[in-house]
């Protein structure tokens, strides 16, 4: 192609670019798009983290734990204690200690975990039957004890408050109500079905008991007043919520991110387990019966007789053995003076009288050791040979 060929086509090109540039610009609109990722993983393990970052931006100071071991560093004076963790394994003294902390200035709230029981008098909260409130199922009252709500909103807990011409509204579950048989709480708030939340003081303290807490969780903070609800509760205080974060074991963690590791991991241990139990050799095959010894089952009769018949057995059957054998060697050896026999038996087997009479005393019931044994029992051997 000529020079003037390329500059043509290299025209056109550069044309063709032109206006695709001006159709897009006419045509193309930019926009934005939000792509949402879920909750983070601080959300997923606290369930109450929208409410711990709203009450922070309050000027609130919160603070998390996940027990009641923090209880005693904590200033009960201008303090929130927001018990919103599982309490089945709350102990009769863990019950002492937080009412103890609220009886001395504290902000107690807690939600009531247990229905109460009228044929056991108690439920299985021992913080709730402390209090004397009792909580049951809305569907079992005969009739409605709270003032109704306005229409609009019936399932709604409402809170009145002093110079408010209109109630807070709080999402609390309906299917739950408080009752208070002793007449001891100072404020509470009402659904169209039953009663949600009471307020009762304790000492120089205060006491709130809720039937759910879950109005506080993300995302149901941010609906009606239940943010403004939890500030109330707390306000001019630093909060501290007691919740058990749950989080993933390490086994749930290594199958999450290593399965292959895992796996590695247990073909490892199966080769290692079936090389320790190879066996190195032939088996040994059991050995016949026939190959006994005597010599095998008199060691086995001594032994047996040793353990059941005890040492004195033994020793006396040794001493009666010589006395038989002294008597056929001296005739009328029986009819002699145990001074005599003693004489007798030193003049044939020649040992010395004194060791004649030690071996055919009798001896003790105490058992004796071995080394004392064996030497007996070799002393009456001899005896007995030299007859």
């Amino acid at each position: 192609m000529s020079r003037r060929g390329w500059q043509a086509l290299g025209g056109l090109l550069a044309l063709l670019l032109g206006a695709l540039c001006v159709f897009l610009y006419l045509n193309a609109t930019p926009y934005q798009e939000v792509i949402d990722h879920g909750p983070s993983p601080q959300a997923q393990a606290n369930p109450y983290l929208a409410a711990e970052q709203f009450l922070r931006r309050q000027g609130t100071t919160v603070t998390h734990a996940n027990g009641l071991e923090v209880l005693p560093g904590i200033d009960p004076r201008q303090h929130t204690l927001l018990l919103f963790g599982e309490r089945s394994n709350m102990t009769p003294r863990q019950v002492d200690q937080v009412l103890n902390w609220t009886r001395a200035g504290g902000r107690l709230v807690f939600v009531a975990e247990a229905l109460w029981d009228d044929k056991t008098g108690q439920s299985d909260d021992l913080l709730l039957d402390r209090v004397q409130v009792h909580q049951v199922l809305s569907k079992t009252l005969k009739e409605p004890r709270p003032a109704p709500p306005a229409p609009a909103f019936p399932n709604l807990t409402q809170l009145y408050l002093e110079d408010e011409n209109a109630p807070a509204y709080a999402s609390f579950d309906t299917a739950f109500h408080l009752e208070d048989p002793h007449n001891l709480a100072q404020a509470w708030a009402n659904s169209g079905k039953a009663t949600h939340m009471m307020q009762l003081n304790h000492g120089r303290g205060s006491i709130t008991v809720v039937t759910d807490a879950d109005l506080w969780k993300t995302p149901s903070i941010g609906q009606y007043d239940n943010a403004w609800l939890l500030w109330y509760l707390s306000a001019d205080t630093d909060v501290t919520l007691i919740y058990n974060t749950d989080h993933d074991s390490l086994l749930t963690l290594l199958l999450r991110y290593f399965p292959q590791a895992l796996v590695a991991l247990a073909a490892l241990l199966g080769l290692g387990a079936w090389h320790l139990g190879v066996r190195h050799g032939p088996l040994l095959q059991p050995a016949p019966k026939a190959r006994r010894q005597l010599q095998e089952h008199l060691r086995a009769s001594a032994d047996f007789m040793l353990r059941r018949r005890a040492q004195h057995h033994l020793l006396h059957a040794l001493q009666q053995d010589i006395l038989r054998r002294a008597r056929r060697r001296h005739p009328g050896f029986e009819q002699l003076t145990v001074a005599e026999q003693w004489l007798v038996l030193a003049r044939l087997t020649r040992q010395p009288t004194r060791a004649i009479s030690q071996a055919l005393s009798p001896r003790p019931k105490q058992r004796l050791s071995s080394l004392e044994f064996s030497r007996q029992v070799a002393h009456l051997q001899t005896l007995r040979n030299a007859l």
